[in-house]
C-alpha cells in the first residue's frame, strides 16, 4: 500500500510540475506578445506622428515660400543678385574664349603641351554652366516683365 500512496504522489507531483511550467510558458508568451503589440502600436502612432511633422514641415514651407516671395523678391534685393550672376557669367565665357584663343594661335603651338581631358571637361563644364546661367537670366526676366508689367 506504501508503494501506491507513493506513485500517487509522484503522479500528483509530475502533474503539478507540468501544470506549474505550461503555466509559466503561457504567462512569458502572453507577456512576449504584449510587448510586440505594444511595439506595433508605438510604431502605428510614430508614423501618425512622422505624418502630422511632414504636413507642419511642408505648410511651413509654403508660409516661408510666401513670405520670401513678398519681402525678398524685391527690386533693391533682386536687380543686384541679376547683375552679379550676369556680370559672373559673362566673366566666365570671355576667360573661356581668352585661353581657347591663345590655345589655338600658332605662336603658342611650340609650348603647348596637350591639354588634359579633365581640364577640357572643366572648360566644357564652365561653359555650359554660363551659358545656362544667360538663360535662366532671361527666362527670370521674361516672366519677371510679364507677370509684374515692369523691369
Amino acid at each position: 500500500m506504501d508503494d501506491s500512496a507513493s506513485s500517487a504522489d509522484a503522479v500528483e507531483s509530475t502533474a503539478a510540475k507540468e501544470t506549474h511550467t505550461r503555466s509559466t510558458w503561457v504567462a512569458w508568451s502572453s507577456l512576449f506578445l504584449a510587448f510586440v503589440q505594444s511595439v506595433c502600436a508605438a510604431f502605428v502612432a510614430l508614423s501618425g506622428l512622422r505624418l502630422l511633422i511632414g504636413a507642419a514641415a511642408v505648410a511651413s514651407a509654403a508660409g516661408a515660400l510666401g513670405f520670401v516671395d513678398r519681402h525678398f523678391h524685391i527690386d533693391t534685393i533682386r536687380i543686384p543678385m541679376v547683375l552679379l550672376a550676369l556680370v559672373g557669367a559673362l566673366f566666365n565665357l570671355v576667360a573661356v574664349w581668352q585661353v581657347r584663343r591663345l590655345r589655338a594661335r600658332p605662336t603658342s603651338a611650340w609650348r603647348q603641351k596637350a591639354v588634359s581631358t579633365s581640364r577640357l571637361n572643366s572648360e566644357r563644364l564652365q561653359l555650359s554652366l554660363s551659358v545656362l546661367t544667360l538663360l535662366l537670366l532671361a527666362v527670370e526676366e521674361w516672366y519677371h516683365i510679364k507677370f509684374t508689367s515692369g523691369f
